[in-house]
């Protein structure tokens, strides 16, 4: 492309409203790269904190101990730990009414753990409906900067008595910018929200999974008291 078609002279010398729809689809591109970064850190940190309460879990620490831990460091924990937090939570205050009922006290624990799970599932999808209507909505913008763009140039064109592709080919290709940028802004968004819709549904199987096993440990724990745990199961007791 020769200096007069080249990106900024195409922007520069392109329509109000076509100008003002390629600022609008800069900025949202700005905005979701932004949002995509923050929530590759986001996933990854919580990955990482579940897979160390993971261990902590499953290497024979007391649940006790466990709890007291989550409790001490609740702003730091991870969505798993969280989850577990809230289920000890409810046992031990019921336990505390002197509620004996093995049904009650876990059925109580799994609710609170059910509703720590939704919040923290709320967490994990933030920003996650902007990438889908960056994602859906871009190109359409940019489609329609193109669309006035393309419909500016033909009636800038109407008062010549020739026309060559010399005169047509600028306002043509300044329209067609905006096109571009909203697929660029599009693209990156469709598969940002592909990738971390994915790894959502991973990390909330994973912790639905704890749940029932934290329940499974609670329920052994409620009918069989006296008994010794296995090695590598956590206890209460």
């Amino acid at each position: 492309m020769n200096q007069d078609l080249s990106i900024f002279q195409l922007v520069l010398h392109a329509s109000f409203v076509v100008q003002i729809v390629m600022l609008l689809l800069l900025v949202v591109s700005i905005g979701s790269w932004a949002a995509i970064f923050r929530k590759l850190g986001a996933i990854k940190r919580m990955k990482s904190l579940n897979e160390t309460f993971e261990r902590d879990f499953w290497s024979g620490t007391s649940l006790n101990d466990l709890y007291a831990s989550a409790a001490q460091n609740a702003r730091t924990a991870g969505p798993m730990e969280r989850i577990f937090a809230s289920g000890m939570r409810e046992y031990q205050k019921l336990r505390e009414r002197r509620i004996q009922d093995p049904a009650t006290l876990l059925d109580g624990a799994r609710r609170a753990m059910r509703a720590s799970f939704q919040r923290e599932m709320d967490v994990a999808e933030s920003n996650l409906s902007f990438l889908a209507s960056v994602g859906s909505v871009s190109p359409y913008v940019g489609l329609f900067g193109t669309v006035w763009g393309i419909m500016h140039a033909f009636t800038g064109l109407a008062s010549l008595q020739q026309v060559t592709l010399a005169t047509v080919a600028p306002g043509i290709a300044e329209a067609l910018v905006a096109t571009a940028l909203g697929l660029f802004a599009a693209i990156p968004a469709v598969v940002a929200y592909n990738r971390f819709a994915r790894e959502i549904d991973r990390l909330a199987n994973r912790q639905e999974t704890f749940i029932e096993e934290f329940s499974n440990i609670l329920q052994r724990n409620l009918g069989v008291h006296h008994h010794q745990p296995q090695s590598g199961t956590p206890t209460g007791y």
